[in-house]
């Protein structure tokens, strides 16, 4: 009876997870990052890597798009055009 029990349990703890297919996220660091493709993000896939980039005051540059189920939308972040990172020290501590 207790096995009987523990088994249903088990079982049921198993059914009962929902699955994910799309994890919804970004993977990357301040060098670039990848997004998995689903037609929900194609009208969005350019802002999120934007917001992505801009935690580190830059700016995303999309390097690859393959749009189909199972793969990614690919992204560098890049410092934006004139940026001078001595300028923008004493700016910051001068």
């Amino acid at each position: 009876m207790r096995l009987t029990s523990l088994v249903f349990a088990a079982v049921l703890t198993a059914v009962a997870v929902p699955t994910q297919a799309w994890w919804g996220g970004v993977r990357g660091n301040d060098m670039g990052g990848i997004i998995p493709w689903s037609p929900e993000i194609h009208p969005v896939y350019r802002q999120i890597a934007a917001d992505h980039c801009a935690r580190w005051n830059k700016v995303a540059v999309i390097t690859s798009v393959h749009a189909w189920y199972g793969d990614y939308v690919g992204f560098e972040c890049r410092w934006p055009r004139g940026y001078d990172p001595r300028k923008t020290m004493w700016r910051l501590f001068g």
